[in-house]
């Protein structure tokens, strides 16, 4: 299936999507913060650099995109065109995983959020869950 788009306007397309402050981070941050919650926003120092980090408590979450990070990726990926999508978020998925096993092994408890847990009807319950993960070691 060939991209509907010319490459300069598919090269403009991907360069307005955002990596970090994205919609369902920037809603986890702010709830966060309302609550109190001290942390460090995209923590370079290890791998994945989590969305959110407490490095003295070695504890991670990450916020990560449904399409962008495979969320049921094996239901829709014989219908994403082969040449680019295909390989890319199969990468995602391979590198997310070695991420969370190096910092698992480094001795972090790690959480991942995923973008369809922040819908309206869901949101409470997932914040309830980050906030639960975050303090319970306290």
């Amino acid at each position: 299936m060939p991209d509907i788009f010319t490459k300069e306007k598919r090269s403009e397309v991907m360069s307005r999507i955002r990596p970090k402050n994205t919609k369902p981070e920037m809603l986890v941050f702010r709830e966060l913060r309302r609550r109190g919650i001290y942390f460090q926003k995209h923590y370079k120092r290890v791998a994945g650099s989590p969305d959110i980090a407490l490095p003295r408590k070695k504890i991670a979450v990450f916020i990560d995109g449904d399409f962008w990070h495979g969320y049921r990726f094996d239901s829709y990926k014989d219908r994403l065109p082969k040449e680019y999508w295909l390989g890319k978020i199969e990468a995602n998925i391979k590198r997310d995983k070695r991420d969370r096993m190096i910092l698992k092994r480094a001795g972090w408890k790690v959480m991942r959020v995923w973008e369809h847990d922040l819908s309206r009807n869901k949101i409470k319950k997932t914040i309830d869950k980050v906030l639960y993960f975050l303090n319970k070691d306290i």
